[in-house]
């Protein structure tokens, strides 16, 4: 690990600072995309509709030098926070650099496909061919999220989430300069294999080096920057949705590829490896220079136990060995099954919640539900997004307040309620007038709150600390390919079924789905609340499943 020579005159976090950062680099961050949509909506209003190729280049190149500032200041603002207090804004700073892009071509991805340059560039599509465009990255990174978990313990947290990163990347450019819906297909699906490899690595990363006081307000920052990213591409799709030439869907995409490869570079110059991933791999004088790095003087103890057990267990060593198949069936072993198969099945559980049917097509579900206007659809879109971001902030602050469980619970239940409201009024609904329209309006807003204060909060780290260390980067890489499998399936279904003459029965699936996971958390979820990944594991080895159900049924029977 490279020296650092101001390591030490600084010791402990500094929450003003930190949150001086987080304030720095979300304003700018939001004032750049401001700045781009106003020009943006400027330069398409008062540009000539003759020379619309002009219009284009001069909005491309003031959105790359703008954005390239963006993606300095970021890190640059992180690095200075990292000088002062670096136990916290260390954390923040990896997500920065590396959780933006995926989540913004969620908000790209459904305006794009609806916009008259790119509708009258590759034709239009059916409700099954849009949905085949849509899901097309879901596949490949439920694929490639199976082998992650296997790269980042040979290679490290930090190479593995660059080199996905950089395919991400790739896959972004070749979307940009797509010629035909093959290319455009193509690039989607590059995009989605780099997009698996370093997702559910990043999850594991941050997990690793958190103490456990705040691991999940920590690991609560990606979602936060997820939803910066759902913002910015919302409202960039919709200033860029009024240039008359084939880069308002390119555009989207461009700015996509040069924050993608930034972030690649960023991770690889400046996050350190996990002592976690080192100790495993026998390094412990390095895991323990990472450590005093970190400041994380709340963990050492955690630290040192784990080192110890690791490094004198006689077959730590044989395990970086085996080959990939032996690391698999791992994941199934007696010991380590009840905690793979509840992260699988919530991470699985959480796409199923329709989540991601509302994000990518929010235009779509605004328009049937009364906002008939194109721009109407579009920046009621936009708003959707806005509000998402707005209340992952709370759920930052408070997030070690709420526990694990009772937040999948309530969460689930709310998320239900919400869907069973937009499906039993839907019928409600019409183009000019009536109060159905309304009553889905704001239920999806409510279930886009419910939704970020709850499961995109817990779900995703429970899923990672609830391993053991020697198959925490495997079961989290499978757990993720259960999201992307869950998450193809609702994006390929949902123009269907909102193309169908009772298309809001889709919600009723989805409210259902949220009730059922309700109701298992309810019976089977042990809470993980400020915890270490010590005692989480001892919980776990203490609270089999089957006394759980047992224990459950038996006010049943006894009744009976």
């Amino acid at each position: 690990m490279p020296s650092r020579t101001w390591e030490g005159q600084i010791r402990g976090p500094d929450w003003g600072r930190w949150w001086g950062g987080v304030g720095l680099a979300c304003g700018k961050g939001l004032s750049d995309s401001l700045c781009l949509y106003r020009l943006i909506v400027v330069l398409s209003s008062r540009t000539p509709s003759s020379c619309p190729p002009r219009c284009s280049l001069i909005t491309l190149l003031f959105l790359v030098v703008c954005w390239l500032g963006t993606c300095y200041y970021w890190p640059a603002s992180s690095f200075i926070c990292q000088l002062t207090s670096r136990s916290e804004t260390y954390h923040y700073t990896a997500m920065v650099r590396l959780h933006k892009p995926p989540r913004m071509d969620t908000g790209i991805i459904g305006p794009v496909t609806v916009m008259d340059s790119f509708v009258s560039r590759f034709g239009s599509q059916s409700s099954t061919i849009h949905g085949l465009i849509v899901s097309s990255i879901l596949i490949p990174a439920a694929f490639s999220s199976f082998f992650a978990g296997y790269l980042a313990d040979k290679m490290g947290r930090p190479k593995s989430i660059s080199i996905g990163a950089l395919i991400f990347a790739i896959g972004a450019a070749l979307e940009a300069a797509a010629v035909h819906i093959g290319m455009f297909v193509v690039g989607r699906c590059i995009e989605g294999i780099g997009e698996g490899l370093y997702l559910g690595t990043l999850v594991v990363y941050i997990c690793e080096i958190s103490p456990p006081r705040v691991r999940r307000a920590l690991t609560t920052g990606p979602p936060l920057l997820i939803t910066l990213g759902l913002t910015i591409g919302f409202f960039t799709c919709y200033g860029t949705s009024r240039m008359k030439s084939s880069f308002s869907w390119r555009t989207p995409f461009i700015i996509l590829a040069c924050l993608a490869a930034t972030f690649s570079m960023a991770s690889l110059l400046w996050l350190t490896p996990s002592p976690r991933w080192l100790t495993l791999h026998g390094r412990r004088s390095e895991a323990t220079a990472v450590w005093d790095y970190l400041d994380t003087q709340s963990v050492n103890t955690e630290a040192v136990a784990s080192a110890s057990s690791d490094i004198h267990a006689p077959s730590v060593y044989q395990r970086q060995d085996r080959s990939m198949k032996h690391k698999f069936f791992d994941l199934f072993s007696k010991d380590v099954r009840t905690r793979t198969a509840p992260a699988v099945f919530l991470m699985g559980m959480q796409q199923l919640s329709g989540i991601d049917g509302v994000l990518y097509y929010a235009p779509l579900l605004f328009e049937q539900a009364g906002l008939a206007y194109s721009d109407a659809s579009f920046f009621a879109s936009g708003v959707s997004a806005i509000v998402i971001f707005a209340v992952t902030i709370p759920a930052l602050i408070w997030a070690d307040r709420w526990g694990r469980r009772h937040s999948t619970i309530y969460g689930g239940i709310g998320l239900a309620v919400t869907m069973f409201l937009i499906g039993g009024t839907g019928n409600a609904v019409y183009n000019s007038t009536g109060a159905g329209r309304w009553v889905v309006i704001v239920c999806i807003y409510i279930f886009a709150v419910i939704y970020s204060l709850s499961w995109a909060v817990g779900i995703k780290i429970y899923a990672a600390e609830i391993q053991p260390q020697r198959t925490r980067a495997s079961a989290t890489s499978l757990a993720h390919g259960s999201n992307w499998t869950a998450n193809f399936l609702v994006a390929l279904t949902t123009p269907i079924l909102l193309s169908k003459s009772s298309s809001f029965g889709a919600y009723f699936l989805f409210g259902g789905c949220t009730l059922i996971t309700a109701c298992i958390c309810a019976l089977f979820m042990p809470e993980t609340k400020g915890r270490s990944l010590d005692e989480i594991e001892e919980a776990f080895k203490s609270k089999s499943l089957s006394r759980t159900l047992l224990k459950a049924l038996r006010p049943i029977t006894r009744t009976a």
